[in-house]
């Protein structure tokens, strides 16, 4: 066998060696339980109808969440002659979605050093019929943020990206109250 036949061999087999190894590395996380966070949560309904206040993001990603563990969002309908609105299993109330902005901290000048971010969601879940699943219950996000007036556009997107954060926790929170409810 000449040089050139058996490097080309050699890459062959460690070519073959590397996709055998990535997929038990794939089998392996498969096998362990892993899965991405948030997705695919056991739910114990089918469908739901999202009503209440809430700002776009945060009901879209409520929203995106429940269709990933394959609960199907039912849109309100109000009854209209001739027709039957569809039944949704399980209604979940959004009663407050507030983003707060607090000074705690500031400078002997009376400059802004320190803010506190706060993310307050309160909500409910209810049957068609009114059976309370889960009381009004209150979650809150809470971040603090130095504060420059040398770096306020810097620090703009920094909070930003906090309220990002926080209403993705506020969201995994409601999915996890949503699936510890067992039975309708």
């Amino acid at each position: 066998m000449n040089t050139a036949t058996h490097l080309v061999s050699r890459r062959t087999l460690n070519s073959g060696f590397l996709a055998l190894g990535s997929l038990a590395a794939i089998g392996g996380l498969a096998g362990c339980g892993f899965r991405l966070r948030g997705s695919g949560v056991a739910l114990a309904f089918q469908s739901l109808e999202l009503r209440g206040s809430g700002n776009i993001e945060l009901v879209q990603e409520i929203q995106d969440n429940l269709r990933a563990s394959g609960v199907h969002i039912v849109e309100h309908q109000p009854a209209a002659q001739g027709r039957t609105p569809t039944q949704p299993d399980v209604i979940l109330t959004l009663l407050q979605d507030q983003r707060d902005r607090v000074v705690v901290g500031t400078a002997v000048a009376g400059q802004v050093r320190e803010l506190q971010l706060r993310h307050t969601v309160r909500f409910h879940l209810r049957t068609p019929k009114g059976k309370e699943l889960i009381e009004e219950a209150t979650i809150q996000q809470v971040r603090e943020l130095s504060y420059s007036e040398t770096q306020a556009l810097a620090k703009e997107a920094e909070e930003a990206l906090l309220f990002d954060d926080m209403r993705s926790g506020v969201v995994r929170q409601i999915m996890t109250r949503l699936a510890a409810v067992r039975s309708l």
